[in-house]
């Protein structure tokens, strides 16, 4: 009794997710390179990158400095 019930909750998980879909108003990524003539491109791509990992490291400095 126990195995029809596994085996019919296996079946139903594998129906459901045979039947389901993408969604359509979802984003997809681009497959374009970025476009480095473009300043959106650049200030999002290289700059604030850089500024993250440079905030970090002053960051992690002045963390060192006040335990010392």
């Amino acid at each position: 009794m126990t195995f029809k019930k596994i085996l019919f909750a296996a079946l139903y998980v594998w129906c459901t997710t045979l039947y389901a879909q993408k969604p359509t108003e979802v984003p997809k990524p681009s497959e374009k390179p970025i476009d480095l003539s473009n300043p959106a491109d650049i200030i999002i791509y290289i700059v604030l990158p850089l500024c993250v990992v440079l905030l970090f490291f002053v960051w992690r400095g002045k963390r060192k400095n006040r335990k010392k």
